[in-house]
């Protein structure tokens, strides 16, 4: 019998708010949460309205944690929504320093292979080294951030990994020309495409977090969308 300690959730997540304390990708500017207007009336309690009531808007894939499935890159519509069933997961907490190669920084399979050391989870957490909490409000457009090597991927998914969290928006390049080889190697597609997978990205692992096995609840909003924000946390085993 497995026991695990729901009195110490440890979130993942990166909160969603409109400032520049918000991280943000793909060359967008912040998020925007304002309150509902008409001629007479604004949805806002300090302004004499009886409830608060805001519109929010934002982007998925830009603008924090974000779980996406293979409808991301298909021609065909996936919904995220429709796709991840379950929301408990074994999962193993991996930290990789990426490996310099010309200009770019890679997660490479071997690193993977090595700091799994032989277990197969059904979800993995990738943490980068170093960890700054800066991550957590960084603008990440034209960093050139770290990416999963092609091979990287496809070992994570022959050793079959459904669930993949990285705390970087994207486990491709950032400037790739549209390949997302990691993305496709992932999803098995065009060849072989594992529709119940997905994809994390955006998170932030805090240093008190150890690396290790851990019961992961991948949380997302019922969004009918290639992509919904989520809020995964991380339960320890006792």
């Amino acid at each position: 019998m497995v026991t695990v300690d729901l009195s110490n959730p440890l979130d993942i997540s990166i909160t969603l708010e409109a400032s520049k304390n918000n991280p943000r990708a793909w060359y967008l500017d912040i998020p925007k949460i304002e309150p509902v207007k008409t001629d007479n009336w604004i949805g806002k309690v300090s302004e004499g309205a009886s409830v608060n009531f805001n519109n929010i808007s934002f982007n998925p894939h830009a603008h924090g944690t974000h779980t996406e499935c293979i409808g991301h890159i298909t021609p065909e519509f996936h919904s995220v929504n429709e796709v991840l069933k379950n929301f408990f997961f074994i999962t193993e907490v991996i930290s990789v320093v990426p490996e310099n190669a010309g200009e770019d920084r890679v997660i490479s399979a071997n690193q993977i292979k090595n700091l799994l050391d032989g277990k197969h989870p059904e979800a993995l957490v990738i943490r980068t080294l170093p960890n700054m909490e800066s991550k957590k409000v960084q603008d990440y457009s034209n960093s050139n951030w770290p990416y999963l090597k092609q091979e990287a991927a496809t070992f994570i998914r022959e050793i079959g990994v459904q669930h993949l969290l990285i705390d970087l928006p994207s486990v491709d390049k950032e400037k790739d020309d549209g390949k997302l080889l990691a993305h496709k190697a992932f999803w098995g597609y065009p060849q072989s495409p594992r529709l119940n997978a997905t994809i994390t990205e955006l998170i932030y692992v805090p240093d008190h977090i150890e690396d290790g096995r851990y019961l992961l609840n991948l949380q997302i909003a019922p969004f009918h969308n290639d992509a919904s924000p989520s809020k995964p946390v991380l339960y320890h085993f006792l």
